[in-house]
């Protein structure tokens, strides 16, 4: 019989709790590390807050999907590494 011991299995790394997420405008690229559970309203007014720009004049987009300030990575299902970009909001039309 021998002492060796056996190498455990590989096993899936458990999801990390913070995220790096890009944001940008076009012009600014800015990454951000939060936890899942954040509420992307901190991230908004802190990407506002660096370029100068006014909260209420630009809106966030997560996969074409318009974000808001409750949601979190986790109800939005993001992975490390993903990209919210930053469009500045369209008042009018006919």
């Amino acid at each position: 019989m021998s002492d060796e011991a056996s190498p455990a299995p590989p096993q899936d790394p458990a999801p990390s709790e913070h995220l790096n997420i890009k944001v940008t405008d076009n012009n600014n690229e800015v990454f951000f590390k939060i936890k899942r559970t954040t509420q992307l309203k901190k991230l908004m007014d802190a990407f506002c807050d660096r370029s100068g720009k006014n909260p209420t004049s630009v809106r966030f987009l997560f996969d074409g999907t318009r974000v808001q300030p409750t949601d979190s990575p986790e109800t939005l299902d993001m992975q490390d590494g993903d990209m919210l970009e930053v469009h500045q909001e369209q008042v009018g039309g006919c």
